[in-house]
């Protein structure tokens, strides 16, 4: 049995306006509610609201009221109340689909729910997980927030300039993220880009791309590492690149090793005068300007006499002279696992 056609929001309206205008009364409480119940249906139909409004209109001229005055009041009533329910049905499916992309970005990114299942539902928001992708996160002075207006420029810049096709673009723990397949790496460069304009300080991190549903998790993974990595070596540049940074996971893998080098290559700089921290810090300030001496004492606001005091105090307690370069990988690789470990605040081992 074939189902009923769907009843038009029209039914009925004409003879609701008859029956209120021939008793000179306004909409009644039910009545108002059933117009505003149509509307929500109209909305739920997907039909437009524009159209709706003219065929309102329309049906009216087929009225013929006592007072014309009292027709439009009717009239407003009616339409009003269709209007409210329309909105009503509109905000509680954005607020559906808020919920589902929330839910959908959290399985995504923590890698939850099967491949399969993932895969079918990254459709409805433009990705093919078949595909290999990349992850862009940004982070600011504010935390991101869905709506927020940061958020929303942000959005309506990569929207407009690249379209929505394929174009994921979610916040998650105070951080806006940006997922795109990996053969465009443009469009993390613009999002980047945008996000340091539009905030003070700003910064953004872009993770490699990998394949697979999975490949999602792991370039998002990367591009927090980086952030959390420049934030903890206090790395420079508002773009930084995971694929830039490999060198820092290798270093710490073995968390160990890396310790026991700290320990032994620069403790010896505790027994200096004031502690280990100005040496270090000296250290730092030298290898970072590529080992010239004048670079360095201007970072530190130093003479050049000053900074190589420092340094021949250096090369006397650790036995490592900064200027020879066979010292001078074991220094650096020595103050980078310092920097990670966040050594001397805290202990190495």
């Amino acid at each position: 049995m074939d189902e009923a056609a769907p009843q038009s929001p029209l039914t009925g309206y004409a003879d609701l306006l008859r029956q209120a205008c021939a008793t000179g009364r306004r909409l009644t409480r039910a009545e108002l509610e059933a117009r505003r119940a149509e509307g929500e249906r109209a909305a739920e139909a997907g039909l437009p609201l524009r159209a709706l409004i003219r065929e309102h209109l329309m049906g009216a001229q087929k009225v013929t009221p006592v007072s014309s005055g009292l027709l439009l009041t009717v009239i407003e009533q009616a339409v009003d109340a269709f209007v409210e329910g329309f909105e009503r049905a509109q905000r509680q499916a954005v607020r559906q689909e808020e919920a589902a992309r929330r839910e959908f970005i959290d399985d995504l990114l923590y890698g939850r729910d099967g491949p399969g299942r993932l895969a079918e539902r990254a459709q409805r928001f433009g990705l093919r997980l078949s595909q290999a992708h990349a992850v862009a996160v940004a982070a600011g002075p504010e935390p991101y927030a869905d709506g927020y207006r940061v958020s929303r420029r942000i959005e309506e810049a990569v929207l407009g300039r690249f379209g929505n096709q394929q174009i994921l673009l979610a916040t998650r723990d105070g951080r806006l993220i940006c997922v795109v397949p990996g053969d465009q790496p443009e469009v993390l460069a613009f999002f980047a880009q945008q996000a340091r304009a539009a905030t003070e300080g700003g910064r953004a991190a872009i993770g490699r791309s990998h394949p697979g549903p999975g490949g999602v998790v792991h370039s998002y993974e990367e591009a927090l590492n980086a952030l959390d990595l420049a934030d903890r070596m206090g790395l420079e540049g508002p773009v930084l690149h995971a694929a830039d940074l490999l060198v820092y996971p290798v270093l710490t893998r073995d968390r160990q090793a890396m310790a026991d080098l700290v320990e032994h290559v620069l403790r010896p700089l505790s027994r200096a005068r004031g502690g280990a921290r100005p040496l270090l810090d000296t250290l730092t300030a030298y290898f970072d300007s590529g080992c010239v001496a004048a670079e360095a004492a201007r970072r530190l606001s130093l003479s050049v006499r000053a900074l190589t005091y420092r340094l021949e105090r250096i090369h006397a307690l650790t036995g490592a002279d900064p200027g020879d370069p066979h010292s001078r990988y074991t220094l650096q690789t020595a103050v980078i696992g310092a920097r990670l470990l966040d050594w001397p605040s805290e202990p190495t081992a």
